[in-house]
């Protein structure tokens, strides 16, 4: 017998009720991220940062989530999940509040911060799918990708404008987010208000436990996670400057970026519709792989057409990102086994991802243009076409 007490479902709550709680905290994953890369030039400027230590700024949350991530699902088992979820969104909150402080270490400390906040969000969320959606993992994921990636849209389209209407400038376009994860905590209160506290709930499991660090499947999941993550990171941060050294003003890159990520939510939802009908996770992986490659050959080629390839990528990372989140539930067994799988593959993967933007700005710095970096990603999204294609085909019982 095993005890899953903070994982095991309790007092009803209606299922659309459920998905807005899904959604909720979905919004609040993303934003506080990219709206970084429209701004990383004035940062930069103001900091008196090398491209290297922009690299190291954006890379700070990803550390976190390596760093947290594989103690969220013990938070969620001793808290319980809508506690954990509600916590982490208000932590959040006070952390883009410190990083938008007119003084340097703030900006550092709070970014370390919210980076913390997000891993629990994070790892935490796909236990949820798993739990109140079981028999819509793929199909929820999807959905809330696209919400994640549709914030994030606005977010960085809004990043440029925000920071110039006031004195306060690109500490306003980052502090003002704080705003949603408040939100978004009240939300999640209201849904699940009325669920019965927190308590263990004995249940005989004739299956024993397995942790995904001892099988083959959750490293393969994990090394998917870490390079989509890889291109999805160094895409957001970089692709701005990338275009600007080509003759982009400013504010149109950071309405492109706005553009990658509404795409990820078409990416998001047509992956998610794929992986609905069930043993498409092979074809899923390849075909969003082969998107982000065609947009960064195609920026080499002709970086003129920017706006195309802006379009392939984010198709391409909005799908990445949802086979990748599917997988921690696809993949599982149950609840406490797809929180341990998400732990993981955020911890490990994420730690891997960290590495891209400040390789990305290294390789800028001693090369003096954006071919080298480039190929660089291009070489990235190979080995997650590789490593999507052995995930996807490893079965959910090994």
């Amino acid at each position: 017998m095993t005890t899953r007490s903070a994982l095991a479902p309790r007092t009803a709550v209606p299922s659309a009720l459920l998905v807005v709680g899904v959604l909720v905290v979905a919004a609040n994953l993303r934003a506080s991220i990219t709206v970084v890369g429209p701004l990383i030039s004035d940062i930069r400027a103001d900091l008196g940062l090398s491209d290297a230590m922009a690299g190291v700024l954006v890379a700070i949350p990803l550390l976190a989530f390596a760093v947290v991530s594989p103690v969220a699902p013990a938070i969620a088992r001793r808290f319980g999940v809508e506690r954990s979820l509600a916590g982490a969104l208000l932590v959040l909150a006070v952390a883009l509040v410190v990083r938008s402080l007119p003084f340097a270490a703030a900006l550092w400390g709070g970014t370390m911060l919210l980076g913390a906040a997000i891993a629990v969000l994070n790892v935490v969320l796909p236990a949820l799918v798993k739990r109140d959606h079981t028999a819509h993992v793929g199909r929820i994921t999807g959905f809330y990708s696209a919400v994640q990636s549709g914030v994030a849209a606005v977010a960085a389209g809004l990043a440029v404008p925000i920071a110039s209407a006031t004195a306060a400038g690109w500490r306003l376009a980052l502090g003002v987010w704080a705003l949603l994860a408040l939100v978004g905590w009240v939300v999640l209160a209201a849904v699940y208000r009325g669920r019965e506290p927190h308590r263990p709930v004995v249940v005989v499991n004739p299956r024993p436990a397995r942790s995904p660090w001892t099988t083959a499947v959750g490293w393969q999941v994990t090394l998917f996670m870490g390079l989509q993550s890889v291109s999805f990171f160094v895409l957001v941060t970089w692709w701005p400057s990338v275009e600007r050294s080509a003759g982009v003003p400013a504010a149109t890159a950071g309405w492109h970026l706005s553009v990658f990520q509404a795409l990820g939510v078409v990416g998001s939802l047509s992956c998610g519709a794929v992986l609905r009908r069930g043993g498409h996770e092979r074809s899923a992986a390849s075909v969003a792989a082969l998107l982000i490659l065609a947009g960064i050959l195609g920026q080499l080629a002709e970086p003129t057409a920017s706006l195309l390839w802006i379009v392939l990528t984010g198709l391409g990372c909005g799908a990445s990102i949802v086979l990748a989140l599917s997988l921690f539930g696809i993949r599982a067994r149950d609840t406490a086994e797809a929180a341990a799988l998400s732990g993981m593959g955020q911890s490990i993967g994420y730690l891997l991802a960290a590495a891209g933007p400040p390789l990305f700005g290294v390789l800028h710095d001693g090369s003096g243009g954006w071919v080298l970096p480039l190929l660089g990603l291009a070489v990235v999204v190979v080995l997650q076409l590789v490593a999507g294609v052995v995930a996807g085909r490893t079965p959910s019982t090994s």
